[in-house]
């Protein structure tokens, strides 16, 4: 029988264009408590340098070239978004929890900013830290169309200096010729790779697994086979759009306070950030406040963000903060200078390669403000499925199109999410809407850290909790860019 409920959710998933479309032709100026105007963020392409390269690439700034948004929490995010691409572009406002039809995925928010076109948005801002914005319009974001979205609340501080640092991985190979090769053959050799989004793909069963089944070698307390990792092989890995070779040089004062705001927005590539010689204290994750730890190393996958603080020595001297690619030697990074200390040049490979990324850290996080405690009232596992043969990646079996129907919750439940990785690869997932609260791993609970985007690794299982409380339909998926366009992706809705 056809439920009262599946009905709406059908209504809602296909009023999702029509809703968007009536948002985006009716400009919502001289609305909220103010009556400013909404900031402007432009969509444009742009020229910057790799190697001694030229590379036109996307960016995301304001008219007087500010790279995206700095704001207050308890502020309206009041933004006209113009398209000045010769393409359709949408933006996604990552870890901010919009109404649905303003969080900026083709196809299920609704539809993409024509060329020349522009979008309004404005809704309030919950809470504050570190996030960023990024298209969700085919492969865009490999062309670094993204950046930082800062919500400043009571926890920064008047003594210390904000360093944003934004990690990207690039290539000089158009991204769809990178999905092309990764179809034909897996792994993408360096200097090479017809894009699809995942609403052109139909349903793939990923052959000789039945969903919820675990796959040979597969061990909820280790894994029995050595990862896959880096299936892209990048020309250079950027912080702040330059490379090692000319690195940003942050001037800041000796003895002084620095708040580092490291933003992992790479297509496919983690890292481990290295502090070197100095201590760090991490103080939230994707935004939210977790209790300090104290490290100089420190992990962080595709979509994630690190707050980290740190105290300046007083001796004049060069810092540099590292991100080395996981599993590789490569590297990237800015150097802190204090006072008139003498920069050396850092090379682009480190000494030694570094490891994959584990849950380590993840089981020492604690939540500062999490959630009530109350059991789950739905729970759905999510089954991350696929290979690299084929170059098929899905969830449950099934890679996602716009007839595969939403994961039903109800508004006011406890949901939780049970992530199974039956691959061999990393996949950071990531819940739009909503923040979640990561509360097991491998069978052990735990009142972890509150966040937007887990990293699964190979054979592991993390179960996260959310509160059902904004209604709409929203996307679930893994944030490693060609896996989402492969397919492992799929939606839950509520009204």
């Amino acid at each position: 029988m056809f439920s009262r409920r599946a009905f709406l959710l059908s209504a809602l998933a296909a009023s999702t264009a029509s809703a968007l479309a009536r948002a985006q032709s009716a400009p919502q100026t001289g609305a909220g408590a103010s009556g400013a105007p909404p900031t402007v963020l432009r969509i444009a392409r742009r020229s910057i340098e790799v190697n001694g390269k030229s590379a036109s690439v996307l960016g995301i700034r304001q008219p007087d070239g500010t790279f995206g948004i700095r704001t207050q929490v308890g502020d309206r995010f009041r933004v006209r978004v113009e398209n000045t691409l010769e393409e359709p572009s949408l933006i996604h406002w990552h870890g901010l929890t919009p109404p649905w039809q303003q969080d900026g995925v083709p196809g299920v928010s609704g539809p993409p900013i024509p060329p020349g076109g522009s979008a309004d948005y404005d809704f309030p801002l919950r809470f504050g830290g570190t996030f960023w914005m990024h298209s969700h319009q085919g492969l865009q974001e490999q062309l670094l169309l993204a950046a930082p979205l800062i919500i400043r609340d009571q926890r920064d501080r008047p003594d210390q200096q904000e360093v944003i640092v934004m990690l990207a991985d690039f290539s000089f190979t158009p991204p769809d010729q990178i999905f092309a090769e990764l179809k034909k053959g897996g792994s993408m050799s360096p200097g090479a790779m017809t894009g699809a989004s995942p609403s052109a793909l139909a349903p793939t069963k990923v052959k000789g697994k039945a969903a919820g089944t675990m796959v040979p070698g597969m061990s909820m307390g280790g894994a029995a086979a050595k990862p896959d990792l880096n299936d892209v092989k990048y020309d250079a890995f950027l912080a702040n759009d330059r490379t090692l070779g000319d690195p940003e040089v942050v001037k800041v004062e000796p003895g002084g306070r620095v708040l580092l705001r490291i933003i992992n927005s790479s297509s496919m590539s983690a890292f481990h950030v290295d502090l070197g010689a100095l201590d760090g204290e991490l103080t939230a994750v994707d935004g939210f406040a977790v209790a300090p730890v104290v490290a100089r190393r420190f992990l962080i996958a595709v979509a994630q963000r690190l707050d980290i603080r740190l105290t300046i020595p007083r001796a004049p001297a060069a810092h540099p903060v590292l991100a080395v690619l996981e599993g590789e030697a490569k590297q990237t990074g800015i150097i802190l200078r204090a006072g008139n200390a003498p920069v050396a040049r850092i090379p682009d490979t480190a000494s030694t390669a570094s490891p994959p990324l584990t849950l380590d850290l993840e089981r020492r996080l604690r939540a500062v403000k999490p959630l009530k405690p109350r059991k789950a009232d739905r729970t759905h596992t999510l089954n991350l499925t696929g290979e690299m043969t084929g170059y098929i990646w899905s969830i449950n079996n099934v890679a996602w199109t716009k007839d595969v129907p939403p994961l039903p919750i109800a508004e006011g439940e406890r949901v939780e999410l049970i992530f199974v990785n039956q691959t061999r690869m990393q996949h950071p997932m990531h819940l739009h809407g909503h923040e979640f609260q990561v509360v097991e791993i491998d069978g052990k609970r735990f009142a972890g850290a509150v966040r937007d985007t887990v990293l699964v690794p190979p054979r592991r299982r993390v179960v996260v909790a959310f509160d059902a409380n904004n209604p709409g339909l929203w996307a679930i998926h893994c944030h490693l860019l060609y896996h989402l366009d492969a397919g492992m992706f799929t939606t839950l809705g509520y009204v």
